[in-house]
């Protein structure tokens, strides 16, 4: 028994002397261990450790990051003063331009969106946020494009620079070769970033932004739509997955693409790279680049988009990659292969719903993983790619608004938006929805009679209102009442048979008008007739307000606090409606409550020889807008109209006088990405507008010219087209059939 005792005690001392050799060999090798050991360590790693392989740690050693040691530690709630805040809405101020610093074209959108913005202030103390007016997108010291040098002591000149308190810096490119790590070269202090590429350890959650990485040629404003142009079944498309781009033999980012060959069959599964980029890349070749790159050039890049179920996304030199938003245009899910990426707009943008997240080290499993996603599934991931590319992405001006709009939702914590909102058409961009009505049900677009609980916010733990299923408290979700709202220019307030007059009466008759309102904006010096002058109604609901001099047509689009419905019925003064063509446009806008539902309808058409577009008031089979002279709308489209559209296209109908119904089409199809309604009219409109006594001034010839201008001028400001046209239009219930005439609804709509 002693001799057992004495040989485990012989045991013990020699494998604590063996521990004490391994120890000190261990600390004499770690002073000299490396970032290339480093690398090789990190796939040892456990899943919450494992990052990005451009992270800023090297041998186990914190460096300094993006934000340096006073940045890193930033949150809302320490490194901004909210007191700068208090006005509403918030304005954002840009530092004066020295033309003498060079500056990229993505960095001119920048600013151009910027400066067009309806929050944009040139007084410094009005603003909450401060944009630099110098060049931050690429910080690639070897870049020859856009690198500003001499940063820190250029910012150090800035009066208002104040330590970055309350600035936002935009980025997309970080670090230089070999490492490629996310260091801007300067100390960006108490200031949020907004960038690409950006890692989870270096993200300051609630205080920083993740962007998308986007091209130099991306569109400053409107953008190409999704290229997803059917629906149908069956899901699969020809290739089942798909990618085409480089492969790295040296340096970052090689480890996955080049393992992605191991999947590649040429048949089903597509995966080619090449290492034919750089100016070395010969000297540097390994013994599978001539057979890849033959291999890569039997493919189109654009088909394989075009005709693959899912693309694969790995990360490139850096985290992000153009191929993100590429494939979400495409309509092809996107599958990732960047790990510790911190998704753009990820903090309000739910992804799971639209791209698969996999990981690097189970590429093997990447195939049969995506095999077990169900056709569904990818049906409802396709359309919400279209969506997340449409609303946020297709343009440099959505991601720079996107990025602003997360940073209001930050400031006003109590208003902020939930995901039923961001992640649902129309978007973020265009619900603001504590600034127009404190329940969602007020909204007009149809997915709010959805149950909220069903889209919350992907960093929300509790579900939102409850069911949302009507509008304005009625259980059968249809508005009960509407205003009319009649805008009037008439040079003399005299004559008992204007028009006018007898519109009134027939709005009066309709039993779901709550209230007329005129808009008296008469060039005469006289106001407007007392209101023992107007028309006897049946009910007290007429109200005058008389416009000041001088006004523009923008005031007939401007929040009205008269207005109290969410339907509005819009007409001019010498507007021709019965009662039943009335009631029967409200019926049918209550089914198309997202919609312009009327009658006077006009199209456009794009001008070859001229090359620019038109303006049509011909009687013809297709239209795209319906005049705001006759036609029923929502009243959250006067908060958009005047609080959300650019300075510049209200300017442009101040000077014209004519065109604010066409931008209010304009707008309307940009929200909802869809055609007017159009209702027919009774037999005799023709003859009416014909008639030169009567014939209402949306007729007159002379303003086509000023009406075309108009049409240019806002196609160009929104970026592209937005009209939709269209050939549908919709009679009455029973229209001319043969029935007895008392069960005819619409009876005076088939008067001849």
């Amino acid at each position: 028994m002693k001799a057992k005792k004495r040989y485990l005690l012989l045991l013990v001392s020699v494998a604590f002397l063996a521990l004490c050799v391994l120890g000190v060999n261990r600390l004499k090798k770690g002073g000299s261990e490396g970032a290339e050991n480093w690398k090789r360590r990190r796939k040892r790693l456990s899943d919450d450790q494992y990052k990005d392989p451009r992270w800023l740690r090297e041998g186990g050693v914190e460096r300094p990051g993006s934000g340096g040691v006073r940045g890193s530690a930033c949150r809302l709630e320490t490194c901004f003063d909210f007191s700068r805040c208090s006005s509403y809405p918030y304005k954002h101020y840009i530092h004066p331009v020295d033309d003498k610093v060079k500056m990229s074209e993505n960095y001119k959108k920048v600013l151009d969106i910027l400066r067009t913005s309806p929050f944009h202030t040139d007084d410094p103390d009005e603003a909450c946020l401060f944009i630099l007016s110098l060049d931050t997108l690429d910080r690639d010291k070897l870049s020859d494009v856009g690198f500003v040098g001499n940063m820190p002591s250029r910012l150090a000149n800035l009066p208002l620079w104040n330590g970055g308190m309350n600035h936002l810096v935009f980025n997309l490119y970080s670090g230089t070769y070999p490492d490629y790590t996310e260091d801007l070269g300067f100390d960006i202090g108490q200031a949020m970033l907004a960038k690409a590429s950006i890692a989870h350890e270096n993200y300051r959650d609630g205080f920083d932004v993740s962007i998308p990485l986007f091209h130099s040629v991306h569109p400053e404003r409107g953008g190409m739509p999704g290229k997803v142009i059917s629906d149908r079944f069956p899901v699969i498309h020809r290739y089942f997955l798909a990618f085409k781009g480089k492969r790295y033999v040296y340096g970052i980012g090689s480890d996955t693409r080049n393992s992605l060959h191991h999947l590649h069959n040429g048949q089903d599964i597509v995966l080619v790279t090449t290492c034919k980029h750089g100016k070395n890349w010969k000297e540097l070749k390994d013994d599978r680049c001539d057979r890849d790159n033959q291999e890569y050039d039997r493919w189109d890049y654009d088909l394989l988009l075009s005709n693959s179920t899912f693309c694969m996304v790995p990360r490139g030199r850096r985290l992000g990659s153009f191929r993100f938003i590429e494939t979400l245009q495409a309509g092809c899910v996107p599958v990732l292969l960047s790990n510790g990426w911190q998704l753009p707009f990820g903090e309000v943008i739910d992804w799971s719903a639209a791209i698969i997240d996999a990981d690097e080290r189970l590429l093997m499993q990447v195939p049969e993983i995506l095999h077990s996603v169900p056709p569904a599934k990818i049906f409802a991931m396709r359309q919400q790619t279209q969506m997340f590319w449409d609303r946020y992405l297709s343009s440099v001006e959505k991601i720079v608004m996107t990025t602003l709009e997360i940073v209001h939702d930050r400031i006003r914590s109590h208003q902020a938006r939930d995901g039923l909102i961001w992640n649902s058409d129309p978007g973020a961009l265009l619900v603001r929805s504590p600034d127009f009505a404190d329940s969602i049900s007020q909204f007009p677009f149809e997915h709010f009679r959805l149950d909220s609980s069903r889209y919350l916010s992907p960093n929300s733990s509790s579900s939102s209102s409850s069911s949302l299923t009507t509008r304005e408290g009625h259980s059968d979700g249809l508005v009960k009442n509407f205003t009319a709202v009649i805008f009037t220019q008439l040079p003399n307030p005299t004559f008992p048979n204007a028009p006018i007059f007898r519109l009134i009466r027939n709005i009066s008759r309709s039993p779901f008008v709550a209230k007329i309102l005129v808009l008296w904006s008469s060039k005469s010096t006289q106001g407007p007739p007392p209101l023992n002058k107007w028309p006897t109604l049946p009910r007290n609901i007429l109200q005058i307000k008389v416009l000041p001099p001088g006004s523009s047509p923008n005031e007939r689009f401007q929040m009205l606090p008269e207005v109290e419905t969410n339907a509005i019925l819009s007409l001019n003064d010498d507007s021709i409606l019965t009662t039943d063509e009335i009631d029967f446009a409200f019926h049918v806008w209550n089914m198309f409550p997202d919609r312009i539902v009327g009658y006077p309808a006009r199209s456009h058409y794009w001008n070859v020889l001229k090359n620019q577009w038109s303006f049509s008031s011909k009687w013809t089979n297709d239209y795209s807008m319906v005049l705001t002279s006759g036609a029923f709308y929502h009243r959250y489209y006067h908060y958009l109209y005047s609080e959300t559209l650019s300075p510049v296209m209200l300017k442009t109908v101040e000077q014209s006088g004519i065109c604010e119904d066409i931008l209010m089409n304009f707008l309307v199809s940009h929200v909802t990405k869809r055609c007017p309604i159009k209702l027919s009219q009774r037999g005799q409109i023709k003859a009416v507008i014909n008639n030169p006594v009567n014939r209402p001034s949306w007729t007159n010839p002379e303003a086509f010219h000023e009406r075309q201008n108009c049409m240019n001028t806002f196609a160009s400001l929104f970026g592209y087209m937005p009209l939709k046209k269209s050939k549908l239009r919709l009679d009455p219930v029973l229209f001319k059939d043969q029935v007895a005439n008392t069960r005819k609804k619409y009876r005076q709509m088939e008067l001849n």
